[in-house]
């Protein structure tokens, strides 16, 4: 199989952080607005060069929505900035009414998605976000799986034309992906080929199912890795191609199985090409306090529980 090697560990969040800066420099009509969380979400450099491009909203998240949803009017692509959970869960209704019922051009961008967030806790690591967000007619969801691709994501979603909700994390993870490859909103990459089993993952799990599909290699099993960065719109045809291939499939996130990417590709296989599928995420749990490693191993969101869910979508063939 084909061997990706950590480049370094750097959060996803900062790979936004940079990709906004280069927005700075590159697009005038980007802005950007933020709720009190600066630091946390890398905007820093984009405000030292664009004072007059940022606004400061405070622990007012949904004001921070209509806001941005007012400015696209004058023809500014905004970019609002908080955690997941308070992007999402916390103004609902404003990112529903304003942006996906009106079509307007915000960019949702979300930090410290997951269970990842580790410490703070099941209050503020919201596993639901993915589900909330791709029911919403119109919106387009993205979850990148590292530094590289998280800046060339946030590069892209510029360009596109609709709402857009980009959620990234917290922990350093590995980055491994090439910083020169475009980002394409709706195109899945295959990693690594495979005949026997198809894993199909998002996130900070796709550098997991890489080191799953290395230790199958040993035992014989060949993995066809699949990074699905796109949520909504789900790159439908190249999954089923995949499982045309393989015979099974293996979805892994982490976010709740209901309503998360799982749950997507097995309604678009159930539609088009019925395949044995298992799911890698968490159990219709919340989270709870603790370091984002000893979470991911509990809950989990590991190469381990891959390579289990692979061997038992084998037998399932």
């Amino acid at each position: 199989m084909k061997k990706y090697t950590d480049q370094g560990k750097v959060d996803t969040r900062s790979g936004f952080g940079a990709g906004l800066t280069e927005l700075g420099r590159t697009n005038p009509n980007v802005v950007a607005l933020c709720a009190d969380l600066v630091g946390s979400l890398k905007m820093q450099d984009f405000i030292n060069e664009n004072p007059n491009r940022f606004f400061q909203v405070g622990i007012a998240e949904a004001n921070m929505m209509g806001i941005a949803a007012g400015l696209t009017i004058g023809g500014k692509i905004p970019f609002t900035g908080t955690f997941a959970n308070f992007s999402t869960g916390r103004v609902y209704d404003q990112i529903r009414q304003s942006i996906a019922y009106s079509g307007k051009n915000v960019k949702i961008c979300a930090s410290h998605a997951g269970i990842t967030l580790g410490e703070d806790g099941a209050t503020h690591q919201i596993l639901e976000d993915i589900g909330l967000m791709k029911m919403l007619p119109g919106m387009t969801v993205i979850n990148p799986c590292d530094f590289n691709q998280t800046k060339a994501a946030t590069m892209a979603i510029a360009e596109y034309q609709g709402p857009v909700y980009l959620r990234f994390g917290r922990p350093k993870v590995p980055n491994f992906t090439s910083n020169d490859i475009p980002f394409e909103i709706g195109k899945g990459i295959i990693l690594n080929p495979g005949n026997d089993v198809t894993v199909a993952a998002t996130g900070h799990l796709v550098w997991e199912a890489l080191q799953a599909a290395e230790a199958l290699e040993i035992e014989g099993i060949s993995a066809e890795v699949i990074n699905i960065h796109t949520i909504k719109p789900l790159d439908t045809e190249l999954l089923i191609s995949s499982v045309q291939k393989t015979g099974c499939i293996v979805s892994a996130e982490e976010h709740n199985y209901l309503g998360g990417l799982g749950e997507s590709i097995a309604g678009a296989l159930a539609k088009n090409h019925p395949t044995p599928q298992e799911f890698v995420a968490t159990k219709d749990t919340f989270g709870e306090s603790g370091k984002p490693a000893q979470l991911m191993e509990k809950y989990g969101l590991n190469k381990t529980s891959i390579i289990a869910s692979c061997k038992k979508a084998i037998r399932k063939k």
